[in-house]
């Protein structure tokens, strides 16, 4: 009697902690986008972009090898997203040069020297690695931005393999305004401070006259807007003097003329490089540029160390846009969308009551037949049928899961596979009392010839729902967690709970001749 009281002392600390983790469930229990409206996206990470920035970064710095070892080289010039081509150079500093792409921090290239010209070319294992990182830290970026504009809740996850997929699911529940998160989101934001070389001019043709209509190789021509709103051109260096990866923070600030703009302050490297520049171009032109369109091109008057500001035709909410995505972080690379829907929180609505509809009726219908069947000993089955819904919701509270549509039909499914296991206990009770078992011996007999076998099915449907959960998006992933929750909460209640309740029984009962099942 005594190990019976123990059971059942320990089956009630463990629902009723359960009940805690759940109440009140409006505001435990999270609702997924199906459920409670927002906007969902496919976005595709352009990780060539991450490459070539790697590739410019590369040329940056043996320019700055070459010139420290005094080292005459023509052209340095990129390739398409990952060769580099080192021309025109001295026959003797070959071996220089080959020395410094040895020991100086370039073992990620492979190089081959032919006709008086060196190739460098990204090694396939560390392009790989750069693409991979590119989506991982994208989908970091994002969420950065996400959180800093209040979106609760937000599911922001990589689909497919890591190292493979460059795609991003996002999906954010109850969102106002789409419309203002999606340019959020997209805006690359990256920043770069380039030295203006010549403009600007009113057209691209007019910037190039004097260059034979051609860019120079180690330069660039990169549009912006003048004061009254036309487009002009500006011919700068290729290659950055500092990039949004130095900022260490951005905040909303006020131009000279008092109109909302953007200060920014720089991390120590970025604040060293920044002070060398500005000091070595003192009277030139730079130009701060935001993805791709100069933003403004102040004349560099005097020394600069580590602060500066980005002005342009601003208003308050799209300055503090500016600045929440440059303090998160510029994507490495631009983005895509692939894929978006904006579903509104009426058909969330719509579907919440019909899933509780199709899972109260479900449930009905399996109470009806457990008892029917099985009479008294079916309402042991369906106590331990509640008891598991009671654990589901206490444990999509505690491990913060999204409920959604799918989440409920797991759930709709748990019913029926929580039942399953004392449909197979029961029918193995019914054996052995028809072998002319007593009650008791049939229940010990029956719990324990029938537990190999659900563990068994329980257990390869858990496996299953781990891929699903490790490998699917957003709504295959509630489904998935619902189903494990669900078959680990019914191993639970119909092995455990059950038996107890069969064991209080014959506790209560000196002698028990029958079994109403």
């Amino acid at each position: 009697m005594k190990s019976v009281y123990t059971k059942f002392a320990i089956i009630i600390v463990v629902i009723a902690v359960f009940v805690i983790m759940a109440v009140p469930p409006k505001e435990k229990i999270k609702l997924g986008l199906d459920l409670k409206g927002g906007i969902h996206l496919v976005l595709k990470v352009q990780t060539d972009d991450a490459v070539r920035a790697v590739t410019d970064q590369a040329i940056l710095q043996l320019r700055s090898d070459f010139k420290e070892k005094n080292i005459k080289v023509e052209k340095i010039k990129r390739i398409g997203v990952k060769e580099i081509s080192i021309e025109g150079y001295d026959s003797m500093a070959e071996d220089q040069i080959l020395a410094i792409l040895k020991e100086g921090g370039f073992q990620n290239w492979n190089y081959n020297v032919s006709a008086g010209k060196i190739i460098l070319t990204l090694k396939p294992n560390a392009e790989v690695k750069i693409r991979d990182q590119a989506v991982e830290q994208a989908k970091e970026t994002i969420r950065n931005r996400v959180d800093q504009f209040g979106v609760a809740e937000p599911v922001i996850q990589r689909e497919g393999l890591t190292g493979q997929s460059e795609r991003i699911l996002v999906e954010l529940p109850g969102v106002e305004d789409p419309a203002r998160v999606k340019n959020l989101i997209k805006s690359t934001a990256v920043l770069e401070l380039k030295i203006v070389v010549d403009g600007p001019y009113a057209s691209k043709e007019k910037l190039l006259e004097k260059y034979n209509g051609k860019v120079p190789d180690d330069m660039e021509v990169v549009p912006g807007i003048s004061k009254d709103g036309s487009r002009e051109y500006y011919l700068v260096k290729k290659v950055a003097a500092v990039t949004g990866m130095d900022l260490r923070d951005a905040r909303v600030g006020q131009d000279k003329y008092g109109a909302p703009a953007v200060s920014f302050r720089l991390k120590r490297e970025g604040a060293k490089k920044f002070e060398k520049v500005t000091r070595e171009h003192k009277g030139e032109r730079l130009a701060i540029i935001l993805d791709g369109i100069v933003q403004s091109a102040p004349v560099i008057n005097d020394v600069i160390y580590d602060s500066g500001i980005i002005e342009g035709h601003f208003t308050y909410e799209s300055a503090n846009d500016l600045a929440l995505k440059l303090r998160s972080g510029s994507l490495p690379a631009s983005i895509r969308y692939l894929e978006e829907r904006t579903i509104g929180p009426s058909l969330g609505a719509d579907s919440i009551k019909k899933g509780l509809k199709a899972m109260l009726i479900g449930l009905l219908l399996v109470v009806f037949f457990m008892i029917f069947y099985y009479k008294l000993s079916g309402v042991n089955a369906v106590i331990a049928l509640l008891l598991n819904i009671v654990i589901i919701m206490g444990a999509l509270a505690y491990f913060r899961a999204t409920l959604t549509l799918p989440g409920i039909a797991g759930i709709i499914l748990t019913i029926g596979m929580s039942v399953d296991a004392n449909v197979l206990i029961f029918e193995r009770i019914r054996e052995d009392l028809r072998l002319g078992k007593t009650p008791k011996a049939a229940v010990d007999e029956g719990f324990k010839k029938a537990f190999i076998t659900i563990f068994d099915a329980n257990i390869t449907t858990v496996i299953a729902a781990v891929f699903l959960f490790q490998f699917g998006t957003g709504p295959i992933k509630g489904f998935a967690i619902t189903l494990i929750i669900g078959i680990l909460a019914s191993m639970f209640t119909a092995v455990y709970v059950s038996r107890a309740i069969f064991d209080l029984i014959f506790a209560l009962k000196k002698r028990v001749e029958t079994l109403s099942i």
